[in-house]
């Protein structure tokens, strides 16, 4: 894990304490992280404005995943030799860039440029915070276990994914100029977030010569390559969920189960996604296998849970479905960054957690557009059952790789 040597230590003297950087970067990562899910309980308002069908908010979402997945290729490694506080500040203005361009471009094309956007600051933060996170508690804390920051880290990146549709839900149920106030909200404190940023300590040497710039790959012995792999399938069907929970719940709810609230909308999937973040930190203490294996069985039970649900039409199975299979998000995908970060080369950090979230957003972008172009020609009800299953299969497939290699 990278440390600090003299010369970069000189460098910093105006810089704040590693321990206080550690939290300005998690703040950082919660604002843009809920800032990503604002629009999700929005969807139905930008459909009234606009008269646009369900299909394109697929669309607009996908510009989304695109964005990320773009972005983590092309740049989500690129901290490991720039510097990790130079590439999260960038990634953070680019989300105040965002922020802007929903304010101004008030159609569905500034909706789809402005979510790209987005995909882009995410996909070159997650990893690079991530790391960052680790490294900064590591100079903080020494003598503390290392697995506790990779814990941190993905309760800040699930629990600001659940912020940001409450929040949305809230201002859209409340305040007037629905479609403005959040991105008003969040485009100043993601220039809050920008400037407290600047004044966190460095943990990557900058080096003197910058190595031949090249994409993402993931450079790993043979012999972990499978756990990588293992890990990597059971965090893209873990997003998958996510995926499906922050596009089209707020249209599945009201057009299908006909809950017309925009907080309830936002609700729901708070609670999926809170529930992602409160199972790491209940379960922090467990060993990992048998986390795993909590994880993989309460998505089981969540995605059977939907199912019925759907083909019930019962908002309340629903949303206990949904708390089920987001508690084993949270935990699956955990498993899936622990054994990243447990792979991973200190020198090679950013790589290999940017090649994991490669794979998670994969998850969270095709199955989004499968289901999208599915709804075109199927029923809510029955899109939604074989959704739950094809998932459960991959989990389940998934799970018992990961299993065996731990």
């Amino acid at each position: 894990m990278p440390i600090p040597n003299a010369s970069l230590v000189t460098q910093q003297k105006r810089r704040v304490s590693h321990g206080t950087g550690f939290w300005v970067i998690a703040i950082a990562f919660v604002v843009s992280m809920a800032f990503c899910t604002v629009p999700t309980p929005l969807y139905p308002l930008y459909q009234q404005r606009d008269g646009f069908a369900t299909s394109m908010i697929t669309v607009i979402f996908a510009a989304y995943a695109v964005g990320v997945m773009a972005s983590l290729y092309l740049a989500g490694h690129v901290s490991d030799w720039l510097g990790r506080r130079r590439v999260i500040l960038a990634s953070v203005l680019v989300e105040a860039l965002s922020a802007a361009l929903f304010l101004v471009w008030n159609d569905p094309a500034g909706l789809i440029v402005a979510r790209f956007i987005s995909g882009v600051g995410v996909g070159a933060l997650t990893a690079t915070a991530t790391a960052h996170l680790s490294e900064l508690r590591a100079v903080a804390r020494p003598a503390e276990n290392g697995e506790r920051a990779n814990i941190i880290a993905t309760v800040v990146n699930t629990g600001g994914l659940a912020l940001g549709p409450i929040i949305g839900g809230v201002l859209a149920q409340y305040v007037v100029g629905p479609l403005l106030v959040p991105y008003l909200v969040f485009l100043g404190l993601l220039i809050l977030c920008a400037i407290g940023v600047a004044f966190v300590p460095e943990t990557v040497e900058r080096a003197e010569e910058r190595p031949a710039y090249r994409p993402q790959r993931v450079s790993l012995p043979p012999d972990a390559r499978g756990s990588f792999f293992a890990a990597a399938v059971g965090a893209a069907a873990a997003f998958s969920v996510f995926g499906v929970f922050t596009s089209l719940t707020a249209t599945f709810v009201s057009g299908t189960l006909h809950v017309t609230s925009h907080v309830a909308a936002g609700s729901i999937v708070f609670g999926v996604m809170g529930a992602a973040a409160v199972a790491q930190i209940l379960f922090g203490s467990t060993a990992p296998r048998r986390k795993l294996q909590i994880g993989v069985a309460m998505m089981a039970v969540g995605l059977l849970g939907i199912a019925a649900a759907s083909l019930l039409l019962s908002i309340e199975l629903f949303v206990v479905a949904g708390i089920a299979s987001g508690a084993g998000v949270g935990l699956v995908f955990g498993s899936a960054i622990g054994v990243a970060a447990s792979l991973a080369p200190a020198q090679r950090r950013g790589e290999v957690l940017a090649g994991m979230f490669l794979w998670a957003y994969a998850g969270l972008t095709v199955p989004v557009v499968a289901v999208g172009i599915a709804l075109s020609y199927f029923g809510a009800q029955g899109v939604m059952i074989v959704f739950s299953f094809a998932v459960l299969v991959i989990v389940l497939g998934s799970g018992v790789a990961m299993l065996k290699r731990r």
